[in-house]
This record gives C-alpha cells, structure tokens and sequence, in this order.
C-alpha cells in the first residue's frame, strides 16, 4: 500500500482467524481468533494507514465489516452489520481516496465506504444496484481509468455467461484535470527486486500522475492544422477522441503530412494498449484458474 510498509501480509483462514504473515520470515506476527463468528468465508486487506480491514459473518448470519488495528487485535476499531445474506462480501480498496467498495457475491448492489481517523471509523457513503445478481467481481486499476470522463473506479461484474463493466464517475463541469479525484497513484514499476524484499528490503510504491493520461482534445485540434480535402483522412481513420497518453510528435511538412502523423501516433498508441490488454487477459486467465483449483480444494 502507498506510503506504508507493512510487517506482514493479513490472512483469513478457514479456523475464523486473521493472522498477519511476515513471510521472510516464516513467522506469524499477529493473530486473532475468531474475528468474525460465522462460518462462511472472511476477507482481510490491509488499509494505506496499516489498519486491516475485514468481512465476514456473525454467528447469527448476518454481514459484517470490521476495522482492526494490528498492534491490538482484542477488539475491533469499528464493527458494522450489513444485512441477513449468504453471500460472501468481496472488498476492494481505492488507497488514493481511502474507499472501500464492497460488492456480495449473489448481490446485485455495490456498496461503498469512506475510511477515516476519526471514529466511527467506516462511513457509509452509498449504493450502487443493478437488475441481476453477480456471481463475481473484479476491478481496474486507477491508471486505466478514463480521466477525461472523470472515472474513479471501473468494476467488472460477472454474470453467468457475460462480464459487465460498471463504471463510477463524479460528475464535473471543468475539462481541467481534477487534482482531488486523482492523486499520484502506484504506476507499473516495481520499487525494488524480488531478492531485495527477499533481503529485507522495504520500499513503498513508485508513484505516478495521472495528469499525463488528461486529454486536452481542444489543443490536439488547434496544433493540427485543418487538412485539404484531398489530404483529409478518412472516416475510418482514428480521431482525436482516443485516450493517449501524449499528443504524437509534429514534425514540420505539409498539413496533410501532419495528419497523417498524428493518425500514425494514435494508430500506435492503440496497438500498444492492445498488445497490453492481451498480455492481461493471459494474467487474468491463469489467476482464474488458480482461485478455481483454490475454491476446488485442489491446492
């Protein structure tokens, strides 16, 4: 998590416990029996300040959030019951706005909670619904998000036979890029090698803005020059309106040349976003087949 460099990693375990994990080690650095009552399936993540953040069930079936302070486990910080549900509560934590969106597996709603240091701690915020239930969820991360619509979180709703994107938007009138919305957020860079963290290393995340994926598509057309109608490309040529990541080099030469660069650069920019997506899509498949030989009892 940005800013924090946690002693371990929080674990749900089918006994009810949470345990923190140092796994350099090999040891156990806390532990909390029965942290949630209910039989059913827990989650744990850790939060950007290092509080642990779970869901569970009470031994009465009812859901819950807790928030835990990992130098004293006895009692949670702040314990909420949700409703009577069988579904099992998956949370996924914005660490740049401190939110935690919870979505039930069998749901057919997402809720959403801001996390303060102030009690009560979990501040209820709102709910998102929909018609049909989902059967899972998964999300993306804050750099592939559309800044220019203003995009704060992007989910991926599984139904039985088709994924369904959901997205979240905070509705605003400027084209200016919002600074609030989009703090520097963990880029793709790893801070340090797998046998520096091996060594003992700690470093928190490679931070990077996101101001630089802000589209100004009012500039890109002024700084291209309008094109004769003979040089004009044509109507299935891309257009400004992709999100790249910086305006396409001009060099100087005639207005049809420029065109036809700036279609070169845009075409550019979406064969790298798609050899990306497919290099994901092959990670997203082989994770999936892991949480399947997990939730199978395989491993």
């Amino acid at each position: 998590m940005a800013g924090i460099c946690p002693p371990g990693y929080p674990f749900s375990c089918k006994d009810k416990s949470v345990r923190i994990v140092d796994p350099r080690r090999g040891q156990v650095v806390a532990e909390k029996e029965k942290a949630h009552e209910g039989a059913r399936p827990m989650r744990a993540i850790f939060l950007a300040d290092g509080k642990i953040f779970t869901t569970g069930f009470s031994c009465m079936s009812e859901r819950q959030l807790a928030l835990w302070d990992p130098e004293n486990l006895e009692e949670p910080m702040a314990l909420q019951e949700l409703d009577l549900s069988n579904g099992a509560l998956l949370p996924f934590y914005d660490p740049d706005t401190n939110v935690v969106y919870v979505c039930g597996k069998g749901d057919s709603s997402i809720r959403y909670f801001e996390i303060t240091a102030e009690a009560p701690y979990i501040h209820f915020l709102n709910v998102f619904t929909s018609k049909e239930p989902q059967r899972g969820m998964g999300w993306m991360p804050k750099r592939g998000l559309d800044v220019n619509k203003c995009e704060i979180a992007k989910f991926y709703k599984l139904h039985e036979r088709k994924c369904e994107p959901i997205i979240m938007t905070v509705p605003r009138k400027s084209d200016l890029f919002q600074d609030d919305l989009y703090p520097d957020t963990a880029g793709p860079e790893a801070a340090m090698e797998a046998e520096e963290w091996v060594a003992g290393k700690t470093a928190a995340p490679v931070l990077i803005s996101l101001r630089d994926f802000k589209v100004n598509r009012r500039s890109l057309l002024q700084e291209s020059h309008p094109a004769p109608a003979s040089a004009r490309p044509s109507a299935t040529a891309p257009s400004a309106t992709f999100q790249v990541p910086a305006t396409p080099a001009i060099s100087s030469g005639t207005a049809g040349g420029e065109s036809v660069q700036i279609a070169e650069g845009v075409l550019w920019e979406v064969a790298s976003l798609q050899a990306l997506a497919a290099t994901q899509g092959e990670r997203i498949a082989r994770l999936e087949e892991q949480l399947s030989r997990i939730e199978n009892g395989d491993v």
